[in-house]
Formats: structure tokens, sequence, C-alpha cells
């Protein structure tokens, strides 16, 4: 039965990148070599189909030619090794999946290969050379420890967390297992920050340190508050007698107390008055910011038969 680079990795035909790079990953480190000790001549043959398929799969163009072939038979017949692996760095993607990637200096293993039909040969890097030597070069894998790849969490936040900070915890899928950690958010923190967690990311495969862990902030939307910059705004609503005659209001902060506000008489729609201070504080010393109260005044719909009267009263005196 000639072999599938789908069923290899095993994901569907109409597979999304992101679900190729997923299942690759997951073949990756089930079957890399050195995770394979007792059985590593077995491991080496089924890590280099993976990623064979994986060469071709991962790139748009080389994908498109292989489904109009259908088989990696079919395939090979009129793409050597050379064409399949070209542009293919394996130690550089294996270290985006957290392996330590390979080689360090000297000269690489090559395959020799018949092109086209097994007119001629030609001498080119063997990808596999830094993982286990070659095929059939018999070089030792470069083990050299290194630090381990950077990972990215998406952490979503309220508006109170970010003004006065927090302690959150987080679980986070880290390669095969789930690791707890605890995150310090610093007052005054925006949409678009990122928190950098030294030796949070992924592990080395050679036993090096691991990688950095950084968090991608975002300041969920708040039913009250809105926000910009260190500065906040709410809206507050007033009778239309209450903006000619003036008044008092309770407006809400964000710490959960209220301040009595007094309104002018004569206030206009739309009026803006400042807190000086209420807003957020600013990061690395910067000034705190502002809250702003937005006045909206409301023209009733609606009037009794007394009431009409009593506006066209004020009509008559200029009103």
């Amino acid at each position: 039965m000639a072999e599938d680079y789908y069923q290899v990795l095993g994901v569907d035909k109409k597979g999304s990148a992101d679900e190729i790079k997923k299942a690759y990953r997951k073949l990756a480190v089930k079957w890399h070599p050195d995770k394979n000790p007792n059985n590593k001549a077995a491991s080496e043959e089924k890590f280099k189909k993976i990623s064979e398929a994986y060469a071709v799969l991962s790139d748009a163009k080389k994908r498109e030619q292989y489904d109009q072939f259908g088989s990696a038979d079919q395939f090979r017949q009129q793409y050597s090794q050379e064409d399949i692996f070209r542009d293919f760095d394996l130690d550089e993607i294996l270290r985006g999946f957290g392996f330590g990637g390979g080689g360090r200096g000297g000269s690489r293993t090559t395959f020799r290969t018949g092109r086209k039909g097994g007119a001629g040969s030609q001498d080119y890097d063997d990808p596999f050379s830094s993982l286990f030597g070659g095929m059939g070069g018999g070089r030792q894998h470069a083990n050299m420890p290194q630090k381990g790849q950077d990972a990215e969490y998406n952490l979503s936040i309220s508006l109170e967390e970010s003004v006065f900070g927090a302690e959150k915890k987080i679980s986070l899928q880290m390669e095969n297992r789930i690791e707890d950690i605890s995150v310090k958010i610093p007052s005054g923190i925006s949409t678009g920050k990122k928190l950098r967690l030294p030796g949070k990311g992924l592990a080395d495969f050679n036993g090096g340190p691991n990688g950095d862990l950084y968090l991608n902030i975002n300041v969920m939307p708040h039913p009250i508050f809105a926000r910009d910059g260190n500065d906040l705004y709410i809206e507050k609503t007033i009778k239309f007698t209450q903006a000619g005659l003036g008044t008092t209001i309770d407006v809400p902060t964000l710490d959960g107390t209220s301040k009595r506000l007094k309104i002018a008489p004569g206030t206009q729609n739309n009026t803006k008055i400042r807190m000086k201070g209420f807003g957020l504080p600013g990061l690395k010393g910067a000034a705190k910011g502002d809250q702003y109260i937005k006045i909206n005044v409301e023209v009733p719909k609606k009037l009794t038969e007394k009431q009409m009267k009593l506006i066209e009263q004020l009509a008559a005196e200029g009103i």
C-alpha cells in the first residue's frame, strides 16, 4: 500500500497548518531517538518518516504538489530527498518545539541520492545528522545544552486588577505536563503589555535551562468604566431640571467607594467633569490618571398636561 504523508502524521487531508504542526510536535516528542534509548534504530526510522511528511505538508507549495500525486511513493519519483528537505531547518523547528536543536560546528553527514529516475547523484546536507549521525554516518548526536524555547500565554484580567494589581494563578499545558504558576500583576498595567516570567517556558531537550514565559495582557471591558490610557471615564444622566437648577450626584470610583459631586446650574449635555487623581496609577513612577464624568441631560419624551403648561410658561419667559 502506498505511503500517505497525511496518514503518517495522523491528520485529515483538509487539516490546517496548525493541526499539521501540532500532530508533528506530538509525534516528534514520542519518536525522537533520545526518547527511545532502548529502541533507537526503529525510532530513528519512524522519526525520519514523520519529519519527511512534515517537511512536505508544512510547506504550502510542496503540499500542493504532493496532493497532485496522491502518495509519498509517487511524490518521491519526481522529487529527491534534497528537494523534499530543501529550506527545511530541522534543528530550528525542533528548538521551536522545545527540543535542543542540533549541530555545533564540524562537517555534516550527507546523503547521496539519485535524482529523477536515478540519473546521477548529488551530495547535500543530511537534516538528521545533528540528531543521530545521519543515514549511516555513525556520528554522535551533539547533545549540547542550550536555553529552551520561550512560550506565550494570553492572560485576561479585570480593570480593577489592572489598576490595583493582583496575584493570579494560571494552569498551563507545558509539553507533556500541566504546570500551575502564580503571577503578580503590577498596578497600572494595560492591554498590550507583556509580563516576562524567567525560566517558566519550555524545557531544553538536552538539559539546558528552561526558556521564558511571556504573558500577553488583555484588560477586559468594564460594565461601568471605560479606560483611555491612565484616565477613566464614566457617564451619569441627570434630569433637565437638575441641569438647569444645579444638583449633586454620587459618582462611583473604581475602588468601590463613591464621591459626591456638585453639578453647577446651567450644565450642558455632554459636559465632562474632571476628578483629578482618581484614574489609574502610572507604571514606573508615571503620574496617576484622572476620572472624567460625562454628563448626559435627559429630556423627557412625554409630559403631563401640568408639565406642559409649566414648560410653556418657561418658553414665554424666554427659556
